[in-house]
C-alpha cells in the first residue's frame, strides 16, 4: 500500500510539473507531455493513463474549473501562487471528473504536494478549498437555463459566438460538445509498405485493436495501446499518426503515377508521407519547412516508414524559391492556423487563440499563398488546407486566391471517398459521411469539415486548378 501511495503522489507531481509549463511558461501540451511519457516510460500503462488523462483533462475542462475554484476560494486565482493555482486546477479536476479516485486522496496528496515544493504555509489553503468541492460538487451544474455556452462547452465565449454566427447554433455545439468527448487513436495504414491484413495482424499481435474507417480504408482507429513506439507496425513504418480530416487531403489528391510534389509546410509530415505513399515509389514528395528541427521531424518519420519517394528540403514558404518555378504537379499548401479544429486534441490551444492571432494568420496565409502557387504548372493541382473552422482564414482565403490568381476551384463531389455525400449541390450543401454530418460545401471547391456527428476534426481543405 505504501509503494502505491507513493506512487500517486509522484504522478501527481509529474502532471503538476506538465501543467506548470503549459498553464504558466506557455507551453504546448502535445511536446511536454509526450517528453514527460518518453521520460517516464518505464511507468506502467496505469500510471502513464493517469499522467496522460489528468494533464489533458484539466486544459480541456479548465475555464469550468476555475469557476468551481473562484466559487469556493477566498483568493482570486490570479493573485494566487502559480504552482498553488495549479496544484487546485489539476486537483479540482480530479475531484469533478476522476470518479475512480476518492475524494479524499485528491486532497491529502495535494496537500503533500504543497509541501513537498516548500508551500508548507498554503496547505491548510489547499485543503480548505479542496474540501470545499468536494461537498459541494454535488450542487454544481453546468448545462441547463442561464449557463452561458462558454461555462457549458468549456470554451472561450468569443469562439462559441463565432461558431454560432458562422454554422448556427446546433452545428456549433456540436463543435464544442465534441472536444470534451473521448477521441481514439487515429492511424493511417501506409499500403504501399504492406497490405491492410498484415498491419492489422501485426496489431493484433500486439493485442492492440483497430477498427477501420468504413469509406476510408486506410484509416485505423486504435485502442488498448500501451506506448505507439512499441509497436511493430510503427516502428516498421506500415502506420502513421494521421486524423481522418488529414488524411482526406491525399484521397482528394487524386494523384497520379510519377507526380512531383511539393508540400511547402510539412512537418510533421503525414500528409507528405501519406502522398508519397498514394504514388506507389513513383514520382517525388518534396517536403519543405522552416527550422532544422522540423526538418530533422520530417526525416525522423521518412526514416521510418522507409518511403524513398519522399524527401525533406529546409525552405521558407514566405521566400521565392525560383528553382521550383512551374515544377509541381501538385502543390500542398497545409497553412499555419489558429487551430481552433483540433482543440479536442490539443485543449491549450483554445488558451491562446484570439480574434487578432486570427485575423493575423489570415494575412500570413495569403502572404504564403502569394509566393508558392508560381510553383504550380500549368494545369496542375494547388490545395489550400488548415486545420481551423475560422471562416476567414478559410472559405475568404480561398475566395480570395481564386479571384488574384490564375486558378479555378475543382468540384469535390467526383474526388471524395464513397462514405461522402454532398446535399443540395456544392455550394450550400450539407456533406454527409456514413449519413452522419461531417460538414459543410458552401463555394465551389471548398470542404469545411466540423468536428461532431462523424470521426473528423475540424478541417478545411480547398481544391484549385492552374489555368493553362
Amino acid at each position: 500500500m505504501a509503494r502505491t501511495a507513493d506512487r500517486g503522489l509522484e504522478n501527481r507531481e509529474i502532471v503538476l510539473d506538465i501543467l506548470m509549463e503549459v498553464l504558466e511558461n506557455g507551453a504546448y501540451i502535445h511536446q511536454i507531455l509526450g517528453q514527460a511519457l518518453y521520460k517516464y516510460q518505464y511507468l506502467d500503462k496505469a500510471d502513464r493513463a493517469f499522467i496522460t488523462r489528468t494533464a489533458e483533462g484539466t486544459l480541456d475542462y479548465l475555464i469550468q474549473i476555475d469557476f468551481v475554484i473562484e466559487k469556493y476560494s477566498s483568493i482570486k486565482l490570479k493573485r494566487m501562487k502559480p504552482l498553488i493555482r495549479t496544484l487546485l486546477r489539476m486537483s479540482t479536476y480530479q475531484l469533478l471528473y476522476m470518479g475512480r479516485v476518492p475524494d479524499s486522496a485528491v486532497c491529502n496528496e495535494a496537500v503533500k504536494l504543497a509541501v513537498k515544493r516548500r508551500f508548507a504555509g498554503l496547505k491548510g489553503f489547499v485543503n480548505g478549498v479542496l474540501r470545499s468541492i468536494s461537498r459541494g460538487k454535488a450542487s454544481l451544474a453546468f448545462d441547463g437555463p442561464g449557463i452561458p455556452p462558454s461555462l457549458r462547452f468549456s470554451i472561450p465565449q468569443w469562439i462559441y459566438d463565432q461558431w454560432e454566427a458562422d454554422y448556427g447554433r446546433e452545428l456549433a455545439e456540436a463543435a464544442c460538445a465534441s472536444f470534451l468527448q473521448d477521441k481514439p487513436l487515429w492511424v493511417r495504414c501506409n499500403r504501399s509498405r504492406a497490405a491492410a491484413e498484415q498491419t492489422a495482424a501485426s496489431l493484433a499481435r500486439q493485442q492492440v485493436k483497430a477498427a477501420p474507417l468504413q469509406g476510408m480504408d486506410c484509416m485505423l482507429a486504435l485502442s488498448q495501446v500501451d506506448r505507439l513506439e512499441s509497436l511493430e507496425a510503427f516502428q516498421e513504418g506500415l502506420i502513421q499518426v494521421q486524423d481522418p480530416s488529414s488524411a482526406l487531403v491525399g484521397e482528394l489528391a487524386a494523384l497520379k503515377k510519377g507526380d512531383y510534389v511539393i508540400d511547402v509546410c510539412a512537418a510533421p509530415g503525414g500528409k507528405s508521407l501519406h502522398l508519397a505513399d498514394r504514388l506507389c515509389g513513383t514520382g517525388m514528395v518534396e517536403a519543405r519547412d522552416l527550422t532544422p528541427r522540423k526538418i530533422s521531424l520530417l526525416e525522423e518519420n521518412i526514416a521510418r516508414c522507409r518511403l524513398e519517394n519522399v524527401r525533406a528540403v529546409l525552405q521558407d514558404a514566405l521566400a521565392y524559391d525560383p528553382a521550383s518555378r512551374e515544377r509541381a504537379d501538385i502543390l500542398l499548401a497545409d497553412l499555419p492556423c489558429s487551430g481552433l479544429g483540433i482543440m479536442g486534441r490539443k485543449p491549450d490551444i483554445k488558451l491562446h487563440a484570439d480574434p487578432e492571432t486570427e485575423r493575423e494568420l489570415a494575412a500570413l496565409q495569403r502572404e504564403i499563398l502569394s509566393v508558392v502557387w508560381q510553383y504550380v504548372k500549368p494545369g496542375g493541382l494547388l490545395i489550400y488546407s488548415t486545420c481551423t473552422i475560422d471562416r476567414l482564414e478559410n472559405e475568404e482565403n480561398a475566395r480570395w486566391f481564386g479571384e488574384n490568381f490564375p486558378f479555378e476551384p475543382l468540384a469535390l463531389e467526383d474526388r471524395l471517398p464513397e462514405g461522402f455525400q454532398v446535399l443540395d449541390g456544392s455550394e450550400g450543401g450539407i456533406v454527409k459521411f456514413q449519413g452522419k454530418t461531417a460538414g459543410l460545401s458552401r463555394q465551389k471547391g471548398c470542404l469545411q469539415l466540423l468536428p461532431g456527428e462523424g470521426p473528423f476534426d475540424g478541417f478545411f481543405i480547398s481544391l484549385f486548378k492552374r489555368q493553362e
